[in-house]
């Protein structure tokens, strides 16, 4: 494989924040980024192991049945890959296992949870151990969130990070865990990279509309034991020029790039730097 970054945006059967998720890719400087329908995957004309780095978009997987992702997590845990001998899921795992990026967004996050890929404790990627149901609101929640980094989270995506500010827009983005030695044992590794907090970027907080969704500890994104793989509820794709701030045309010291962008800045000098070395 050449010496360039290739990322990958899996599209269809809902999602609808592919192209930005792709452009937020290239503006970080990924050499290559092509969005992929689902169904070229499983047509065996595109291969996850041609990429470095694979995104999840947001959308409304196949409708949300059962449950936001549900149906999606179905899919691709028993999908075949076609004139072949495996599973689409085998790809995934591969894909892990050789240490690439896997970053997941609304959708995409509720997708990783249901799939076991995210916190995936103990290094088990298949094991489900928590899930994001309706908002405590009862309703969707279109509104823009403070969140705070734990700069002690392995976090690929987060590195010299203190906090960040990003929309959300979702009706099931609360996060509870199997059980509370589930929540204890992410709270000891570092897992939950991501959490709610007010203006100042200092304590999470369970109080609305700071916490738009009453997750669980203010979780708001989760990364696995390794840093590699990454999910928020939070939209980073939908931050990465300054015009994009709901702020931006009033007198505010807002940067050229967006705080959603150093996501995915981080994550392609991680693979450029480290992966590609």
């Amino acid at each position: 494989m050449a010496k360039e970054v290739r990322a990958i945006v899996i599209a269809g059967n809902g999602t609808n924040c592919e192209r930005e998720v792709a452009h937020a890719c290239r503006l970080a400087g990924a050499d290559v980024c092509d969005i992929v329908h689902i169904a070229e995957l499983l047509a065996g004309r595109a291969s996850l192991d041609d990429y470095h780095f694979l995104n999840l978009a947001g959308g409304f997987l196949d409708g949300d049945d059962l449950g936001s992702a549900k149906a999606g997590a179905n899919r691709l845990l028993q999908a075949a890959v076609r004139g072949t001998e495996e599973h689409l899921v085998d790809q995934i795992q591969r894909f892990v296992k050789a240490g690439k990026l896997v970053m997941g967004v609304c959708n995409g996050f509720q997708l990783m949870v249901k799939m076991g890929l995210l916190p995936a404790l103990g290094g088990d990627y298949q094991k489900q151990s928590v899930t994001l149901t309706f908002n405590d609101g009862g309703r969707f929640e279109d509104r823009w969130t403070y969140l705070k980094v734990d700069e002690a989270s392995p976090c690929i995506f987060t590195r010299g990070l203190q906090g960040i500010y990003l929309p959300v827009r979702h009706g099931e983005g609360k996060l509870v865990a199997a059980s509370q030695t589930v929540l204890d044992a992410m709270e000891d590794q570092h897992l939950a990279v991501l959490k709610y907090c007010k203006e100042d970027y200092r304590d999470p907080t369970m109080e609305y509309p700071w916490n738009p969704n009453g997750s669980s500890q203010a979780i708001a994104g989760l990364c696995d034991q390794s840093g590699r793989l990454f999910g928020l509820m939070p939209h980073p794709e939908a931050y990465v020029h300054r015009t994009h701030h709901p702020r931006w045309t009033r007198e505010e010291d807002l940067p050229e790039e967006g705080m959603g962008l150093w996501l995915y800045q981080n994550a392609i000098r991680f693979i450029r730097e480290e992966l590609l070395a």
